[in-house]
């Protein structure tokens, strides 16, 4: 093959359609031609379903079941990364990524994450393929060619800006399909913004369409892409664009407000709204779902909306959910919660930092937002003056209702089938059998079940477990998977407009916002009349803990951090508690890092992946243009 279809296969990800043009008229499957499966209206169908084949499952989902960036982030370890450390977060921890092998390129997971270079190219061409051809189909109705258009429209959106959040600003512009034989040292590198607006643009060509729906109403269209997703994306990506990392000293926020508005009050408009109360409550509200002090409604809500599946219904009980992917995320109780439970693995252990910001129930932060810690290392907390209700002898009372949703914490319970009898080291549960009971989560050292440990895969390494996604009961004799991955929320809409409208300067509707997310939660407003600088220290906050875990923070701090920085502040160290019991059965709380070393995917490199080393490589011999990411 010649260098130019190389560069071709690499950079656009036409993958293995062939070593020759003959390929640019054939189906991927090699054996008919493009013409004729444009002639034919199933086989159309067919074609657009290739256009959704690297739509990814995201959530546990990632290599080996980890959380990928949720634990790449300063919200939480990987149990896997000393247990296993040839997984992904070993290697990111300790510095094992390079161009030529990076963990999310090379260590991916065939349900869609990782890889994302080729795949997510390989799908942008497809759509747009089908977007060169989809007008001059007769085989296919009007309304039918409609949907399917604003479709494809739609799906090239969200390829590109998963691109956009990985790679960054490195991707040209593809309107209209490559031909083999074309000149490629004319492809162009595009400016971030101009990709944004391009993924914009996709967006409104699908919203504009009469056919595509803004829900999913059949279970048989689940998975299919809807108009509040388009919306989700415009909200997200120009909210991107706007920050630090990416805006080339240009200002976006006025814009970035506009289109958030737009888009927030399009949703309400069509009847999309939070998840405001409890539907399950023989579930939720149950004696054995120890969901937060006094069986807390505001606690049962947000841990009922992230264990349950949306319905796809014209009036579904989740009218939060905006787009979710087409399948469950598995065994969550055994793979990612508490490893004792089956004695497989934890997986995600949430970090000290991410509890340190879930604020005491009268709506004070615990730390300092501007400068949470006095030192590098996060072991000693710069604690806000304000707060008179935070106790650091008792850390884990008082706290945000959405704390007791998200996380098994040093003396919280959790009843469910528990596959080993308890010994006499485990005071708080000793004496008591395997099976079906309520247990306490003891985190302490030298707790032998669920106690913090150095290397032990069913231990924590931070002193929690996650609990956010994980149904209060599931477990071996109660086989409930974990929900399908929300993709995209109301939620993160209403925090996207938050953001930008006090980065826009326009103050009360920024609170405004922030208070009905707050409000849903049970905690009190934020007080009106805060100044910008902290305001926005209050909206960034509140994205840490509404989206906590989510897989927003590993992006979020990234875009607040200027393309010559680094992450030495949040991510170079992430810290446990380590808690001892003493014999009265009281406990001394002692902050300390993970591991005596610093992780190394901190550095200014690490703020993108890097575009696969021989893609790069003959993307710049053919174009002249250095198109690999900083430092790599």
């Amino acid at each position: 093959m010649k260098t130019k279809y190389i560069v071709l296969l690499i950079a656009l990800s036409i993958l293995s359609l062939g070593s020759c043009k003959k390929a640019l008229d054939m189906a991927p499957d090699g054996k008919i031609t493009m013409d004729e499966i444009f002639a034919d209206n199933e086989k159309v169908k067919a074609f657009l379903n290739s256009c959704y084949s690297n739509m990814p499952s995201k959530g546990t989902k990632y290599f080996f079941w980890s959380r990928g960036p949720v634990v790449w982030s300063d919200e939480a370890w990987d149990t896997d990364a000393e247990a296993e450390s040839w997984i992904m977060a070993g290697r990111m921890y300790n510095g094992g990524a390079s161009a030529a092998d990076h963990p999310v390129e090379t260590n991916w997971d065939a349900e869609g994450n990782g890889k994302y270079w080729p795949r997510y190219w390989s799908a942008i061409r497809n759509c747009t393929i089908f977007l060169s051809r989809i007008d001059a189909v007769t085989a296919s109705t009007d309304k039918d060619k409609s949907r399917w258009k604003a479709e494809a429209h739609l799906l090239r959106a969200y390829y590109y800006s998963e691109l956009l959040k990985w790679f960054g600003p490195s991707l040209p512009i593809e309107r209209e399909p490559y031909d083999f034989a074309g000149d490629f040292s004319k492809v162009k590198r595009e400016k971030y913004y101009d990709v944004v607006k391009f993924i914009i643009e996709d967006c409104d060509a699908a919203l504009a369409s009469n056919e595509l729906e803004w829900r999913i109403t059949t279970g048989n269209e689940g998975g299919r892409v809807n108009k509040a997703m388009a919306e989700a994306i415009k909200s997200k990506m120009i909210l991107f664009a706007a920050s630090p990392l990416y805006n080339e000293g240009n200002d976006y926020w006025q814009e970035a407000y506009d289109v958030n508005k737009t888009s927030l009050a399009n949703l309400r408009a069509k009847g999309f709204e939070l998840y405001n109360k409890v539907n399950f409550p023989q579930t939720y509200l149950s004696n054995d779902a120890y969901l937060g002090p006094d069986k807390n409604v505001h606690t049962a809500i947000y841990n009922e909306y992230f264990t349950q599946t949306m319905a796809y219904s014209g009036d579904p009980v989740d009218k939060e959910t905006l787009y979710q992917s087409r399948d469950g995320q598995g065994n969550v109780w055994n793979i990612d919660g508490i490893g004792a439970q089956d004695g497989y693995k934890s997986g995600t252990c949430p970090s000290q930092e991410l509890v340190d910001a879930y604020e005491t129930i009268d709506g004070k932060p615990v730390l300092n937002l501007a400068n949470p810690y006095l030192d590098e290392k996060h072991v000693q907390p710069n604690y806000n003056s304000e707060n008179k209700l935070y106790d650091p002898n008792n850390p884990y009372a008082n706290r945000d209702p959405r704390f007791y949703a998200s996380i098994y914490y040093n003396g919280s319970k959790r009843y469910a089938n528990w596959n080993f009898s308890e010994s006499p080291e485990s005071f708080e549960n000793y004496p008591a059998l395997m099976g079906k009971r309520a247990r306490i989560i003891a985190t302490y050292v030298d707790e032998p079940q669920t106690g913090i440990h150095a290397s032990t895969r069913k231990a924590t390494r931070t002193g929690y477990f996650e609990r956010k996604f994980l149904h209060p009961n599931a477990g071996t004799d109660n086989n409930i998977a974990g929900a399908n991955w929300k993709l995209f929320r109301l939620g993160e809409v209403i925090l996207n407009f938050a953001e930008a409208a006090a980065e826009a300067g326009k103050l009360d509707e920024a609170t405004i916002a922030v208070n009905e997310i707050r409000s849903r939660a049970g905690m009190p407003a934020i007080p009106a009349g805060l100044p910008k600088d902290q305001l926005i220290l209050r909206v960034r906050n509140e994205r840490r803990v509404e989206l906590a875990m989510e897989e927003n923070r590993y992006f979020d701090v990234r875009r607040w951090t200027l393309p010559t920085g680094d992450l030495s502040k949040t991510d170079k160290w992430v810290t446990a508690m380590e808690i001892t019991r003493k014999p009265d059965g009281t406990f001394i709380y002692n902050r300390r890092t993970v591991r005596s070393t610093e992780r190394k995917n901190y550095t200014n490199k690490f703020l993108w992946i890097p575009i696969p080393l021989d893609e790069a490589n003959r993307l710049q011999a053919i174009t002249g243009v250095q198109w690999q990411s900083n430092g790599w």
